[in-house]
């Protein structure tokens, strides 16, 4: 796995990099006694199983069985290679590194074409931005922005740029520059007409506003119009690259900033996004012209707990405001919602009252999960009508229900029975009432279980044999001495599961090459994600410092035990063979064998 980069030097950059800190920029991470806990990024979970140790500087999820080091980390979520790897790792951790990433590799992860997509998506991301900010062709557009309320420091941000207006200047551009034709079109940035068989440009004569991933890489534009072009908006389409229902746009920039706050706030659209950074509001990001997914929460939940949404206020702004509180609800987010008055857009708010009042007087004033619902609920309805009044009190009643804290749920129906003049009693006795109904029919959200955080060794049963060979392990990754004691010890029996005796064979020539015990290094030695994930798992067993030679022995025994029961089975398929060729000799021969050997256990 190392490549052509020398140990001495993998180490300086494990030194030079906290496993906590890296893990930290993908994972809301907490600590828990002597380690750190969060959600998975390899597989979705509301309950935290995965655990770092600062320690030891390795990871394991006890849910998927994820595992390794820091550079098994960016390889297994972001598809490097082991050299981009430890290239990423050495500038973080400013080690000098000179190494040679050979561009024609594909990452794991990724499609054919992604890589030459992505870097085609960064290169007109930078042509425009220059021709927007650099150029006689780019000023109009740049008068445009600047009349719109746009500042250069968020120009120079979000890196907006211009495309000219010419039907195959782009196309000409990317062909020279050797990127073929067949992934540009995939990628939604040229198109081929029939006619002629040729190719011409997609974004033409608008402001571009680049959509990155998560890392940081252009998969995207956007294109606006400045005059009365349709349409207003022209986007990308969906390609192996860039996928609505995943991305989450300025999350690159946001995700720090969500981090320190415990909070992010969703917008809809990227304008309103751009004028809310502006606005002091960076731990802003806004959903692409979607509905906010499953996935979306996913990237979420993994950094933090508590979201606040800043959807538009007409019909179709609270209507999506509130199934987006409803999944969030449902994933146990601590959710709120900011209000924007007058049918304004969160973009046209900041532009006519300020980014001030925006902060203090939409963010700041925005409602709690239940006042939102109580707020929707509320629309058309006249609640002076006897009808519209009882309904509008019971819909909120199922609401109060679904809530999981007894003092909100108290607080909610004193308000109801003030505002109504309505007996507490009263509204208390159908609140349950509804509950119980609501319980029947499964619609309530289940209570989250208290799950133990139980290693997966803990709540699978495993033979003996194997329980002792992963205690072996787990003593051989602490001691240099140890492991050739149990070397010793085990003689000719090699360990019964297999990558058990793969992780011991690498473990050997670990030590031979002089190492000392260092787990975190020697998952660099493992070329298999598997093996990788068992080494990270049996070093998050707890085992006694210092064993002694009594839990020694007794694992040695069992693994040599099971090795005996073995040739049991193998010697009673032997007996039963020579029993059906009635050569009872032979059977009674056998029979004596197996005798011997059920002594020696």
């Amino acid at each position: 796995m190392n490549g052509r980069i020398e140990d001495e030097k993998i180490n300086q950059i494990r030194e030079a990099v906290d496993i906590v800190d890296l893990i930290g920029e993908y994972v809301q991470l907490k600590k828990q006694g002597r380690n750190y806990f969060g959600l998975c990024p390899f597989h979705g979970e509301n309950s935290p199983s995965f655990s770092v140790s600062t320690e030891k500087q390795i990871f394991h999820c006890f849910g998927c069985g994820a595992g390794g080091n820091i550079f098994t980390f960016l390889m297994d979520i972001e598809g490097y290679s082991f050299v981009e790897s430890a290239k990423v790792l050495a500038e973080k951790g400013n080690v000098p590194l000179e190494v040679e990433i050979n561009k024609d590799s594909k990452r794991s992860n990724m499609p054919a074409g992604a890589q030459q997509m992505v870097e085609a998506h960064d290169l007109l991301r930078k042509f425009y931005h220059h021709l927007l900010v650099n150029t006689k062709e780019g000023q109009d557009a740049l008068e445009y922005l600047l009349k719109r309320g746009f500042t250069e420091e968020t120009i120079e941000k979000f890196q907006i740029g211009y495309s000219l207006d010419s039907w195959d200047f782009v196309s000409k551009f990317l062909l020279k520059r050797g990127f073929p034709a067949e992934y540009m079109e995939q990628a939604g940035l040229i198109i081929f007409r029939e006619k002629d068989e040729s190719y011409f440009d997609r974004f033409r004569n608008r402001v571009m506003f680049p959509i990155m991933d998560h890392q940081g890489n252009t998969i995207a534009f956007s294109g606006r119009a400045m005059g009365d072009d349709e349409p207003k908006y022209l986007n990308s389409p969906e390609t192996p690259i860039f996928n609505k229902s995943k991305t989450l746009y300025n999350f690159h920039h946001a995700r720090p900033h969500i981090r320190k706050k415990e909070q992010a706030v969703i917008f809809e659209g990227f304008a309103d996004c751009i004028s809310a950074v502006g606005a002091g509001v960076e731990n802003a990001v806004a959903t692409m012209g979607t509905a906010l997914t499953d996935q979306h929460i996913q990237l979420l939940k993994r950094n933090t707990d508590q979201i606040l949404i800043c959807y538009d206020s007409d019909s179709a702004g609270l209507n999506a405001a509130n199934r987006a509180v409803n999944m969030l609800q449902d994933h146990e987010f601590s959710v709120k919602v900011a209000l924007m008055p007058d049918n304004l857009d969160p973009d046209d708010y900041i532009k006519e009252f300020g980014e001030k009042s925006f902060v203090s007087e939409v963010i700041g004033a925005s409602l709690t999960y239940m006042a939102f619902k109580m707020h929707y609920l509320r629309r058309g309805k006249n609640v002076n009508n006897e009808g519209d009044r009882i309904q509008y009190i019971e819909e909120v009643l199922k609401e109060i229900s679904r809530l999981p804290n007894a003092v909100e749920r108290d607080h909610y129906l004193r308000q109801l029975s003030s505002e109504f003049s309505l007996s507490l009693d009263a509204l208390e006795q159908q609140q349950r009432q509804v509950f119980f109904t609501e319980r029947k029919k499964g619609t309530l959200p289940q209570p989250a279980a208290q799950k133990k955080m139980a290693l997966q060794y803990e709540h699978k049963l495993k033979p003996a044999h194997h329980n002792a060979e992963t205690k072996l392990i787990a003593h051989m990754l602490k001691s240099r001495d140890m492991t050739f004691k149990i070397q010793q010890l085990l003689g000719q029996t090699i360990f019964h599961v297999d990558e058990h005796q793969a992780i011991i064979t690498y473990l050997y020539a670990f030590y031979e090459d002089g190492h000392e015990p260092d787990t975190s290094f020697f998952l660099t030695y493992l070329p298999d994600p598997n093996l990788r994930r068992i080494v990270s798992e049996i070093e998050m067993m707890s085992v006694n410092e210092e064993v002694t030679d009594k839990e020694l022995t007794d694992c040695i025994n069992q693994v040599l035990k099971y090795e005996k029961l073995l040739k049991i089975k193998e010697k009673q398929v032997e007996e039963k063979d020579a029993v059906r060729r009635s050569d009872y000799v032979t059977a009674a021969q056998i029979a004596m064998e197996i005798i011997k050997l059920r002594k020696m256990l």
